[in-house]
């Protein structure tokens, strides 16, 4: 088994609508949100090694291995199954770091479904969504078979949709990121003066079955008080709106990356007014991206 790898791309993803509900009295709050896998993603290669587990993740920022996503999931995944006494993982960067795409979270991802398909014994799909909740509310989505799902508690509760017809996808990244903590302070300071709490939505399979009913969802509950403090996410996405006529125009996450769903058989106009911005285009996912195994 020492000899065994994997790889796989490990997707990203944005919300097309994302609803901040109420806070529970451990500090976690309720979220209800619409999951999308992006085409492009982080390239992941995991080996069985003799023991230990090791990690080496071009192009991210340098932090203590024990709070990589990644890592912490090779951990959650041996505590399970205690399976394997060793874990090589090496991480290709693709997806901005603290972009709100998902980056981390698709790398753990990655890792859990990797570690299944090298396991003689794999545990399953299930099992690995269980092992995926504590890590966070996009792993138990990026861990999943699913390429579009409701998801709702704090993101471990999925409906799986089918997926909606592919569409190109222009994301925009400005010079700098946004930290979640600071998101979810900004909207309790935003909520503190008395603003009504924020109800469950009911939903309807024909609500997401299409792009147009889609679009008529689309809310970001952060976007009002991140903007505030970055007013030049708003104008990104109005850009997004007026000059590539996104029918979709919103912050992915608590952001920073601001995304655009183009309406079908868009042309391949520039955005213009990006030019501090990494701006690059893909396209939604209309699968998930297999593991490959190698001797």
């Amino acid at each position: 088994m020492s000899g065994r790898t994997a790889r796989v791309v490990a997707q990203a993803k944005v919300n097309l609508f994302l609803r901040v509900l109420a806070r529970e009295e451990g500090g976690h709050h309720q979220l209800e949100t619409l999951f999308c896998r992006l085409a492009f993603g982080d390239k992941v290669v995991v080996r069985v090694a003799s023991r230990g587990i090791a990690l080496d993740c071009a192009g991210a920022p340098v932090v203590p291995v024990e709070r990589n996503l990644a890592y912490r999931a090779a951990v959650a995944y041996r505590e399970r199954t205690g399976w394997p006494t060793g874990v090589a993982i090496e991480i290709e960067k693709r997806i901005p770091v603290g972009g709100g795409l998902g980056g981390g979270s698709a790398d753990a991802g990655a890792v859990l479904r990797a570690l299944d398909a090298l396991n003689p014994e794999p545990v399953g799909p299930q099992a690995l969504l269980e092992a995926a909740a504590p890590l966070g509310a996009d792993v138990s989505f990026l861990t999943s078979e699913a390429v579009l799902a409701l998801g709702w508690g704090r993101g471990e509760r999925m409906l799986a949709l089918p997926p909606l017809p592919s569409r190109r996808v222009v994301l925009v990244v400005p010079p700098f990121p946004v930290d979640t903590a600071d998101a979810y302070r900004w909207l309790a300071e935003a909520r503190a003066g008395g603003t009504p709490p924020v109800l469950p939505g009911l939903y309807t399979t024909a609500d997401l079955a299409s792009w147009r009913a889609v679009a008529g969802l689309a809310e970001n509950a952060f976007e009002a008080p991140v903007e505030a403090r970055h007013p030049r996410l708003d104008e990104l996405r109005a850009a997004l709106r007026r000059e590539l006529g996104a029918e979709i125009a919103r912050l992915s996450g608590s952001g920073s990356t601001v995304f655009g769903v183009l309406p079908e058989g868009s042309g391949d106009r520039a955005l213009t007014s990006a030019t501090d911005c990494l701006v690059f285009t893909t396209e939604t996912a209309g699968r998930v991206a297999a593991v490959e195994l190698s001797e």
